[in-house]
């Protein structure tokens, strides 16, 4: 095999799991480590891909700010699955934060819980959607409108959280791998949801498989910080095996 079919395949396999391991693509592809890393070398200068801590993503994996608007008609099937799954994992008095992005608004939207249950949330849109159940009491974070997500950042909410003991934090997230661990296209958002993990005692990730191998601009938490994820069959079936090796509860829908 030649350098050209080399980086033909190291991408093609990119493509296809959005993620991968310097040592899985030295077996995959029948070469010694050394070569790989000239090659992804080589295919990072020509801006193809993003290698970091022995591994490789493709190089789209650096993502920026997007409007909920539009973000709400991305993988809405996955996203009506994963909001399900979670809605079984609440309990009677449960005090719960949801924070923002469409898919625990999603979540949100579709809680058929009837007993009695406290939601502490960023997100307006979620205040709107379960303000009207009688059984929910809904608690607004205030603090400035980020208008891109519908929610409000700052130290008003920060301060907020501070005083709190929740069981359950959802939370969803812009990007994650295995190196950078899990973040959000705004560093506001990150410091808020890193006050939400402290006030919670279980923090689970609701994500969509395209937010798998991507980074967004500010980091939320590393791996350890998180107990479950939900998320579609769809994602990397070889990081989906590292998570459990690591302790995490991965559902998938």
């Amino acid at each position: 095999m030649n350098i050209s079919q080399r980086h033909k395949l190291i991408l093609s396999e990119l493509e296809k799991d959005g993620y991968a391991t310097i040592v899985d693509l030295s077996a995959r592809i029948g070469v010694s480590s050394v070569t790989i890393r000239k090659d992804l070398k080589e295919l990072e200068s020509r801006k193809l891909l993003f290698r970091s801590h022995g591994s490789v993503s493709l190089f789209s994996s650096l993502i920026g700010d997007r409007h909920i608007d539009e973000k709400e008609k991305i993988m809405v099937n996955e996203k009506l699955r994963i909001a399900d799954a979670a809605g079984q994992l609440l309990e009677r008095d449960d005090r719960i934060i949801i924070a923002s992005g469409t898919t625990v608004l999603t979540f949100a939207n579709r809680i058929n819980f009837t007993e009695p249950l406290t939601v502490i949330t960023s997100s307006v849109k979620v205040s709107l959607s379960l303000c009207y159940r009688h059984n929910i009491e809904v608690i607004q974070l205030g603090g400035p409108v980020r208008k891109s997500s519908a929610s409000v950042i700052g130290p008003e909410s920060e301060s907020f959280l501070s005083n709190l003991a929740c069981n359950k934090l959802f939370i969803g997230i812009d990007g994650f791998d295995l190196d950078f661990g899990f973040t959000t296209s705004n560093i506001g958002e990150a410091h808020l949801n890193r006050m939400m993990m402290r006030a919670s005692q279980k923090v689970i990730v609701l994500a969509d498989s395209s937010k798998f191998g991507k980074r967004g601009f500010g980091k939320i938490c590393d791996l350890n910080r998180v107990h479950r994820i939900i998320t579609d069959t769809n994602a990397p079936a070889n990081v989906v095996q590292i998570l459990r090796e690591k302790g995490i509860e991965v559902t998938l829908v």
